[in-house]
């Protein structure tokens, strides 16, 4: 069973995606918060794998939440909650440790796709929205493309590979297919990316890629 969070200041977006979740059979909305001071307390009393948390609330915006909800001891998996006049936040939330990101007006089954998939240790980056964000707020000339070029240069050459499609948005499944490998010899070269590459999921690896001009 999933444990999920949502966290959002609009009370009919916080019924409306309870209502949507506990329809799903692996999944079980455990607590619920207005902003982001509260959803840190929830985490924190409650065991959440997933939290769904929008970007601009009161008190503690989405940003600073994601980040103090991944610095937890057991931290929860995030995904960002957004709009597409939001995308600026959306890098940072990123680059803050979320899993992901969802535009509200998603369909409700790519929603519970995104939860299960994040839950299951992948990224939820729809990948045209991905290219055009992180591209837009990640340009080539950045003052971190030779530290990111030096802890990918770490890497072997079929880790390079799974890191590009990683990169690209590509789910292990789609990794295990385009390189002729096993999904569980998939998932074992991302953990050792991750440890390499010094980052905790794989949107940070994704980005840390996108540093180094591995992918466009």
């Amino acid at each position: 069973m999933i444990r999920a969070m949502i966290v959002d200041d609009d009370a009919l977006v916080r019924l409306g995606l309870a209502d949507l979740l506990d329809g799903d059979d692996e999944i079980e909305v455990v607590a619920q918060a207005a902003d982001g001071l509260h959803a840190i307390e929830q985490a924190t009393a409650h065991h959440v794998d997933v939290a769904l948390v929008d970007v601009r609330m009161p008190r503690m915006d989405g940003i600073t939440a994601t980040a103090r909800l991944r610095a937890l001891p057991h931290p929860p998996k995030v995904i960002t909650l957004t709009t597409f006049d939001l995308d600026e936040y959306v890098y940072d939330a990123l680059a803050a440790g979320a899993d992901g990101f969802l535009l509200k007006d998603t369909d409700p089954a790519e929603i519970l796709r995104a939860v299960h998939l994040v839950a299951a240790g992948s990224a939820m980056l729809h990948p045209a929205a991905a290219r055009r964000l992180i591209d837009r707020y990640h340009h080539t000339a950045r003052p971190g493309a030779t530290d990111a070029q030096t802890r990918i240069a770490a890497l072997t050459p079929r880790e390079k590979d799974v890191l590009a499609l990683l990169a690209e948005g590509a789910t292990n499944a789609d990794i295990a297919r385009r390189l002729g490998m096993r999904e569980s010899t998939v998932k074992a070269h991302v953990s050792r990316i991750l440890t390499t590459l010094d980052v905790t999921n794989r949107v940070q690896a994704a980005l840390l890629a996108r540093d180094a001009g591995l992918t466009r």
